[in-house]
């Protein structure tokens, strides 16, 4: 493998995407919060919108701790799946406290037992922290390069066992930055799931599935299901009614709330909205309830709604009564 390390390490000087943020800097913290946004989310969307003003924002694992939960999902907007955003405020509270409790500084554990034990930090993110943070010898699994490995051996349906297991064996262990950086690039950029430029490759003399990539890994078929949902919004002297979320879905946003009576009340439809999630697609059916006196329900201007941290399908629920009353 030493061949095939070098070969790597040179591809990816010369080629890698050696100029991003989280890869020009050795605070941990920093390259936490990538592999947190980067989950689910593609680098350029992290990269233009998310990652700088986030860390304006919260430029330490101490002021994250410190901020209110509100405040960090306002900075999370748009970004999704909200629960990292949650999960990382709460490792952000742990380190805080038990910087406190021993008169230092909160940081990240380096060792993966430890960052395991951390809110939502699985095997993949533990992995790259230590691989990146702390330069650990070990290898990383995300969907690029889980596409390298079954490819390189002409895996269709592997368990993650026994990826893991080739990763490990494969992973330069003098060089685990560079390594595990050029593996995910490599991924992105050339060993794509279309169309992927072999002959552009710097594994392409180890690749057994280079006649036929499209086979490995094999696809899963997936039907996403519709689920229908019926939207009540209360409007009281041109305030909109919004409560914070309780559930583990969308857990600590504001939103619009639904309507589960039979029938509905008095009420005007003004349209639906559609959201696709991960595992399911949502149709919104969006009624107007105007309300004569507030209860006890919490009303807010446009000005005070613009300062919450609602979710993308509450955005395009808003936008929907904008175009109503213009």
């Amino acid at each position: 493998m030493k061949q095939t390390h070098e070969t790597i390490r040179n591809w990816y000087r010369s080629h890698g995407r050696t100029g991003l943020p989280w890869r020009t800097t050795d605070d941990p913290y920093r390259i936490y919060l990538s592999e947190v946004m980067l989950q689910q989310t593609q680098v350029k969307t992290v990269l233009e919108r998310y990652y700088s003003p986030f860390l304006e924002k919260f430029p330490t694992l101490k002021t994250l701790g410190e901020a209110p939960l509100d405040n960090v999902l306002k900075m999370w907007e748009g970004l999704g799946y909200y629960n990292r955003a949650k999960n990382l405020h709460s490792t952000a509270q742990i380190l805080l406290q038990r910087g406190k409790a021993q008169s230092v500084a909160p940081a990240l554990p380096c060792e993966i037992d430890a960052l395991l034990k951390l809110p939502g930090i699985g095997k993949n993110t533990a992995h790259a922290v230590a691989a990146f943070a702390f330069r650990q010898p070990v290898p990383v699994m995300e969907a690029n390069v889980r596409r390298i490995l079954c490819r390189l051996h002409r895996l269709a349906s592997p368990t993650d066992k026994t990826l893991w297991e080739i990763a490990f064996r494969m992973v330069d262990k003098k060089n685990p930055f560079e390594y595990n950086q050029a593996m995910m690039d490599i991924g992105a950029t050339i060993c794509m799931p279309k169309n992927p430029d072999c002959s552009a490759c710097p594994l392409a003399g180890l690749c057994a599935g280079k006649e036929e990539p499209a086979l490995y890994p094999a696809r899963k078929k997936r039907t996403v299901p519709t689920r229908e949902q019926r939207v009540l919004l209360h409007l009281c002297r041109e305030k909109l009614s919004l409560s914070q979320r309780s559930g583990k879905f969308l857990h600590g946003l504001w939103g619009f709330p639904t309507a589960e009576e039979q029938p509905l009340p008095a009420s005007t439809y003004i349209g639906e909205v559609t959201h696709t999630y991960t595992h399911f697609k949502l149709l919104c059916k969006v009624y107007l309830f105007q309300v004569k006196d507030p209860t006890q329900k919490s009303y807010f201007s446009l000005s005070q709604i613009e300062k919450l941290a609602i979710s993308k399908v509450d955005e395009k629920i808003l936008g929907l009564y904008l175009r109503t009353i213009q």
